[in-house]
């Protein structure tokens, strides 16, 4: 079930609606949907330097259904938040992981009673009892870079 994501730098491709400059790295977006793909962040952020907010807008621009996760926060990015996994009622396709080991681990049968298509463990999220977890109910996961994923169109 394990997987680890290699991407070339530059790598682009797909059919340009919108051009994004992300610092050195602009990013044609394709032009179809993606409402059909929903996307749980488990550690959202309403603060826009973090990664966890930096990966809601991008996934607002290629237009996937998102829903934040966050204990303390009502709204980020416009978007109503689920204070916890238990909260998230509609079937999600990809969980991408924005918490470390410590706050993640306590999560892990929720995670797992989620059922996620699949989760994305986020560099310094990376957790071998959860991992290990996911794989005994057989949930695929990978370690990669959900903003790294999305703008070389690996998502």
């Amino acid at each position: 079930m394990r997987a680890i994501l290699s991407v070339p730098a530059g790598f682009q491709t797909g059919t340009a609606r919108t051009v994004y400059d992300l610092g050195s790295v602009t990013h044609q977006f394709p032009s179809m949907s993606h409402q059909h793909h929903h996307v749980a962040v488990l550690g959202a952020s309403p603060k826009p330097a973090r990664y966890a907010n930096q990966c809601i807008r991008l996934l607002q621009r290629y237009d996937y259904r998102i829903t934040p996760i966050h204990p303390k926060f009502d709204e980020i990015e416009a978007l109503p938040v689920s204070h916890s996994l238990a909260e998230v009622t509609d079937p999600v396709d990809t969980l991408t992981l924005y918490v470390g080991p410590r706050l993640l681990e306590p999560q892990t049968e929720a995670i797992v009673d989620l059922r996620p298509g699949r989760v994305i463990f986020n560099p310094g999220t990376e957790s071998r009892a959860v991992q290990a977890r996911l794989d005994e109910a057989g949930i695929e996961w990978l370690e990669a870079c959900t903003l790294v994923m999305l703008k070389t169109d690996q998502f």
